[in-house]
């Protein structure tokens, strides 16, 4: 009797192995769910935001009483009555008298023009300059300095009041005199551990520009071999000299230690309704930066004690946030603070009173200047830099913030379903022709690399991937586009977005010429849109990196765009569910085009009931991106115009066959799979 031989057992795939065979054939479903939670939990977000609170205890904000009293709030109107007549002198002359350090900075803008290597320099050394002895149109800073009767110089805090020198307003001269009025207080504080610097900011070339000058001189203190002069008449320096010259020798620039945080302060214009004074807080700086939670928490904590609990002023207020930080420029000069690391926050006070009416701009004054008072106490009883709370948050309130850890789950639900949706439509290139259980079969424990390929799959992918190639090597030409289009005299917006589209075209056209059109080489739409989703992954990844805002307002667009893209002229389905996926198609590709998606992220933020633009306000917005080196700029070219391009593609392939299973393909429209529930 003949033994049968045992057959040898196939070693069990690992469960990773499993688990990735079972997401590619569920692929549908998986992104169905994962798409939805990710848009809920984003819509969640304002119901799930927390109250701030004080991480490091040695803030104690409102622990001590407020020294800024009545007399303060005299001594700044007596300033003001002071300074109308001539600014940068009288300010020197009153920092003087209070013992106090001064010193001028001279300096003039240099012009913002677009250049590609500009989004991989500092923006800290292309700003301002020093002027030479020949420039006649330049700005001046007057910068006081307090010496810290308990500290060791080390240390600095940083107060800035901007104005026009060339135009000063009444509110301007109102925070001036706030800002003097609290540095004459600082100036006798015995319990003063940090250096204080008063920096009258002179915004006639905008207040970014002034900062940034002073901050790139302060950082890279820089030994002037020649004397730096004013001219007296403009700038009333006859305090200086006798009053004989017109032109006076400038003192030497002076310096402090190293700045542990800044708080910038100005009083807005007058508002006609409301029952009481408010203060703005503005954070946002280059590229989503945003300050220590701490530093805004100390602020709100010493102005407003309220919440607010609505959802739909939380919604609107996060939808802003995220807004803010996506733009990736900054909502005011504190932007330039942050350039240097410096934790920072804008004040903008809201005054309801009338300018003239004094009784009014006196108590106005004295709880601006305790509310100043109270940050720069809380800032001196720090023993290092803002460390212990969020760098990292969104804010739904002045009140109510969202940690990087609650944030990033609807950005990752809507990532999560992509590399499993490319993985399935690239296995699915061949009409699925291996069933699951036959892939399960030829898995390996330690090797998956021998599942059985079909014939010249290889080739189709370096197909795929020379179009992927030639498309991004496009978007890189278009996004250089603008540096020439710029170089056109008197060029309306609407004249040079017609400019930049003919030539995209052209590009593309001519790039199609010289490499081949992407459908000559008969890749299948599966495996095109496999590139695609691939793609996308990458670059959604890499901009959460650099602007999780930017990122996340990306995804809202671009997931479901991929998602939904299929060939218009595909067959085998019946006509509701051809019909609605054929809308669904058209209005995402209409959606996603970066002048559309700019236009409906600009709505949504503002909660704007106005949807009407022209190309023109497009090229106005790219212009702003460039000037301030935005990664966004580099976003909307290099990440989502691509990923666009490649949607028009599937939508436009020249589809000739559909395989047996339409179920793996159309249901990717969250409307189809409605009706898919019924055929099943």
């Amino acid at each position: 009797m003949k033994s049968v031989p045992k057959q040898e057992a196939q070693p069990k795939p690992r469960l990773i192995v499993r688990l990735g065979v079972f997401l590619a054939s569920h692929h549908i479903l998986f992104s169905v769910l994962c798409c939805s939670a990710g848009i809920i939990t984003l819509l969640l977000l304002p119901s799930l935001a927390k109250n701030t609170y004080l991480s490091e205890n040695a803030l104690i904000p409102g622990f001590a009483n407020p020294l800024f009293s009545t007399e303060d709030a005299i001594e700044a109107n007596r300033f003001m009555k002071g300074i109308e007549a001539v600014l940068a002198n009288f300010i020197a002359q009153q920092i003087e008298a209070l013992g106090a350090e001064v010193c001028y900075h001279k300096f003039i803008p240099r012009s913002k023009n677009f250049h590609p290597l500009k989004f991989f320099t500092s923006m800290t050394n292309d700003m301002a300059i020093q002027p030479n002895g020949t420039d006649t149109n330049f700005g001046i800073n007057t910068i006081g300095i307090v010496r810290a009767p308990r500290g060791d110089g080390k240390e600095t805090i940083v107060l800035v009041s901007p104005y026009n020198s060339q135009s000063v307003q009444s509110n301007e001269l109102l925070s001036l005199a706030l800002g003097f009025s609290v540095f004459s207080l600082l100036s006798r504080a015995a319990w003063l551990s940090k250096d204080v610097v008063w920096l009258s900011v002179d915004s006639q070339f905008g207040e970014y520009v002034a900062v940034s000058a002073w901050l790139n001189l302060y950082h890279n203190l820089v030994f002037l071999s020649q004397s730096v002069i004013l001219h007296t008449k403009m700038y009333g320096a006859n305090h200086i000299n006798d009053g004989n010259s017109e032109k006076t020798e400038v003192m030497a620039f002076k310096c402090a230690g190293t700045m542990v945080a800044a708080l910038i302060f100005k009083v807005g214009e007058t508002r006609r309704y409301g029952d009481r004074d408010s203060v703005m807080m503005y954070a946002e700086a280059s590229n989503g930066q945003m300050p220590n939670l701490d530093l805004l928490n100390v602020v709100h904590y010493l102005a407003v004690h309220r919440q607010v609990p609505d959802y739909v002023e939380g919604t609107a207020n996060l939808a802003n946030s995220i807004y803010s930080q996506a733009l990736g420029v900054p909502t005011g000069s504190h932007g330039a603070f942050c350039d240097y690391q410096v934790d920072v926050v804008s004040l903008e006070f809201s005054p309801t009173f009338h300018v003239r009416n004094d009784n009014a701009k006196s108590l106005f004054r004295l709880r601006g200047g305790m509310l100043i008072e109270g940050v720069v106490r809380s800032v001196n009883n720090l023993l290092e830099k803002f460390h212990q709370s969020f760098f990292l948050y969104f804010l739904t309130a002045p009140s109510k913030f969202i940690s990087v850890g609650m944030y990033m789950i609807p950005f990752a639900l809507l990532l999560a379903p992509l590399p499993i949706v490319a993985a399935a439509f690239a296995g699915g290139s061949k009409s699925m022709e291996k069933p699951v259980d036959k892939l399960i079969e030829h898995s390996k424990a330690d090797d998956i690399a021998d599942i059985p390929q079909s014939k010249g799959g290889s080739c189709k992918w370096l197909q795929a991937a020379k179009v992927l190639l030639v498309i991004q090597l496009w978007a890189v030409l278009v996004s250089l586009l603008p540096y020439y289009i710029t170089q056109i005299p008197d060029a309306t917006p609407m004249q040079s977005t017609l400019i930049w589209v003919v030539l995209s075209i052209v590009i593309l056209i001519a790039l199609s010429v010289l490499f081949g059109s992407p459908y000559s080489a008969g890749v299948e739409w599966k495996l095109l849109k496999a590139t695609l989703i691939t793609s996308m992954s990458i670059g959604l990844g890499l901009m959460s990196i650099i602007n999780f805002a930017t990122a996340q307002l990306g995804a809202l667009i671009v997931i479901p765009m991929c998602l939904f893209s299929r060939p218009l002229k595909a067959s085998g389905m019946n006509f509701l569910p051809r019909s609605v996926l054929l809308a669904s198609n058209i209005v995402f590709a209409v959606l996603g085009f970066p002048p559309a998606a700019v236009l409906i992220m600009k709505g949504m933020s503002k909660g704007s009931c106005s949807w009407t633009t022209d190309f023109g306000d497009f090229w106005i917005w790219m212009e702003f991106l460039w000037e301030w080196s935005s990664e966004t700029y580099l976003y909307l070219y290099l990440v989502h115009l691509p990923c666009w391009l490649l949607c028009i593609l599937v939508l436009l392939h020249p589809c000739r066959q559909l395989e047996s299973k339409i179920k793996e393909d159309w249901l990717f429209g969250l409307g189809g799979i409605f009706f898919s529930v019924g055929k099943f």
